[in-house]
């Protein structure tokens, strides 16, 4: 696999305290990767030494191939969580600024920022002050200050805060649409449904020590309990409780003509024959398996260290 950032046993410390202990990972090229955790986990400290805000005390930090150099900054852009744009200077003005500090020509930053601010329906915000916007609002000109000069790393720190729904679904999309243009973007963030719906791959840190990582699939797959759902109409409780001979069946319940309950199946036994079985004795509804979400392996992961 093609990897865009390689962490190798990164470390660093603050005084007595270790942010981040021989920590690794590998950052597919075009992927979405959520680095998750608790509160003082280590996942800032990553995202500050991948900016090279700071160093790590040991281990090596490869970007696309080669050993993270100051070059590099150039080709990241960071949405981090407390945003730094200053609030009483033009929205406009600022933008044109901080695009010239990463090396755009003043005329082609002029052209992309109005491509944005038309493709976000702010044209009218250009002259405004950013005192004079609501937090959702300058969240918006904070993404297109981190995007404008098409870095091939975007790191994101909490993107959606601040955003109501409708907007934070326009940023989910443009920052999908990024993906698809190839961009390699870290997400770090405490909702775990926004990690479910835009991460291809994630890593979950505590106490500054990576306790799992692997693609979103892998990892739901890892922590399932061979636990099914079943829905069964055209049949009897009685017929129910001698088919599945040995199960335990949970939560029991009949509405409408149907059965719905849930088994835990042995992982010696197929549920290709569970399915059997009970199409003799009723007419299936539906049958899945139940898959844990990445919220429920978050706080069991943290729980069990």
């Amino acid at each position: 696999m093609n990897y865009f950032i390689q962490a190798e046993n990164i470390t660093r410390a603050y005084e007595d305290k270790v942010a981040l202990d021989n920590f690794s990972i590998q950052i597919p090229k075009g992927s979405i990767y959520g680095i998750l955790g608790p509160n003082g986990a280590g996942k800032t400290t990553f995202i500050r030494i991948l900016n090279q805000i700071t160093k790590p005390d040991s281990g090596k930090l490869y970007f696309n191939g080669e050993p993270l150099q100051p070059k590099h900054i150039a080709e990241i852009g960071y949405m981090p969580e407390e945003r730094g744009l200053y609030k009483n200077m033009k929205i406009g003005e600022q933008a044109l600024y901080l695009a010239q500090l990463k090396g755009m020509k003043k005329s082609e930053a002029k052209s992309k920022l109005e491509y944005w601010f038309d493709k976000l329906s702010i044209e009218k915000w250009w002259n405004k002050k950013l005192s004079e916007l609501s937090k959702g609002m300058a969240q918006k000109i904070q993404f297109i200050v981190t995007v404008l000069h098409d870095p091939k790393l975007l790191i994101f720190d909490e993107p959606f805060s601040g955003f109501d729904p409708v907007n934070a679904n326009i940023i989910r999309d443009e920052i999908l649409e990024l993906k698809q243009k190839g961009t390699t973007i870290l997400f770090s963030s405490h909702r775990m449904e926004s990690v479910e719906e835009l991460c291809d791959y994630a890593a979950l840190i505590n106490n500054s020590k990576k306790i799992l990582d692997g693609s979103l699939k892998n990892i739901r797959n890892r922590f399932k309990k061979n636990k099914f759902n079943i829905s069964l109409t055209e049949t009897s409780e009685n017929e129910i409780k001698s088919l599945i001979n040995e199960q335990e069946i949970n939560n029991l319940t009949f509405s409408d003509g149907i059965y719905n309950f849930s088994i835990q199946i042995p992982t010696d036994k197929n549920s290709n024959a569970i399915i059997n079985e009970l199409s003799k004795k009723g007419t299936i509804i539906s049958f899945f398996e139940e898959i844990p979400s990445m919220n429920e392996i978050f706080i069991n992961a943290v729980n069990s260290k």
